[in-house]
């Protein structure tokens, strides 16, 4: 796959860490021109220095998915340093959980202002450029947006949403020489699992995924990067997420029943450890 983005120019989002750190490095070491947006400018601008060498570069953009203007900004920027767009990343994302009672209007709208319409002024800010150059669209999106966890409803719908649009757009814009790659990933060993990072990724500490569920950022961005260069509507990664969804559409009955007994208890005690810390009776 050596240098089949030669050239070409790619815009990711959220690119500041994990996946999207990734993505740059791997579309970056296929010869491609990478345009990083994200919220965290010092790492943006390490990653974009990294990834600058010979007649390739990198440009860092500080910028906010859920804010109107910025991803205009980055495709106009990206027209005019390389006069071109060719593949546009909506990456960006992280996680509201916890139960439902605990939650509010609120944390649903936050959850889809990042997830779901983050995306949304992404596609709508590329897809001119993209139309011109017949270019690619990544979509971030996650095994839980084919079966959903308890304890963690408003990400399960956001990540539905992406894969309810994702079939339809793919065949809508077929027709101007686009495609849309839509990546249903599972348990990725990112920063999302660091405490330290909670709030930038997650409202709660996640626990750390078994050791044999464990994928690095590197190892899903070959996948992506392979699957968005064959042009494939759906890369589903790594084997545990494709297992899950098939079960899930064969199987549903035993999906419910597992997810039931693995999260039943950890559901219980956090349901317990909120009220004891709002003062209301424990049943």
């Amino acid at each position: 796959m050596q240098s089949r983005f030669e050239g070409q120019v790619v815009l990711i989002t959220g690119a500041s860490s994990g996946i999207g750190a990734a993505l740059a490095r791997e579309f970056a070491s296929q010869g491609a021109h990478i345009v990083l947006l994200a919220r965290r400018a010092d790492r943006i601008e390490a990653l974009a220095a990294e990834l600058t060498n010979g007649g390739h570069r990198s440009l860092a953009l500080t910028g906010d998915v859920t804010r109107d203007g910025d991803l205009e900004r980055a495709v106009e920027v990206a027209r005019r340093e390389f006069g071109r767009l060719d593949v546009a990343v909506a990456n960006a994302g992280f996680s509201v959980s916890g139960p439902f009672f605990d939650l509010t209007l609120d944390d649903y709208r936050r959850q889809l202002e990042t997830n779901v319409f983050g995306v949304l002024r992404t596609l709508f800010a590329a897809l001119p450029a993209l139309q011109e150059s017949r270019g690619r669209i990544v979509l971030s999106g996650s095994m839980f947006g084919m079966m959903s966890i308890p304890g963690a409803t408003p990400y399960c719908m956001s990540k539905w949403a992406l894969a309810g649009m994702a079939g339809a757009l793919s065949q809508e814009l077929a027709l101007f020489g686009v495609s849309v790659t839509h990546v249903m990933a599972g348990v990725i060993e990112t920063e999302i699992y660091h405490v330290d990072n909670q709030g930038a990724y997650s409202d709660q500490p996640l626990r750390p995924p078994p050791a044999l569920l464990k994928v690095s950022p590197e190892q899903a961005a070959r996948q992506i990067v392979r699957a968005a260069y064959g042009r494939k509507h759906t890369c589903i990664l790594p084997g545990h997420a494709r297992m899950a969804i098939f079960l899930q559409r064969h199987f549903p009955k035993l999906v419910y029943f597992t997810l039931s007994r693995a999260t039943r208890k950890a559901l219980a005690a956090r349901v317990q450890e909120s009220r004891l810390k709002a003062g209301k009776t424990v049943v």
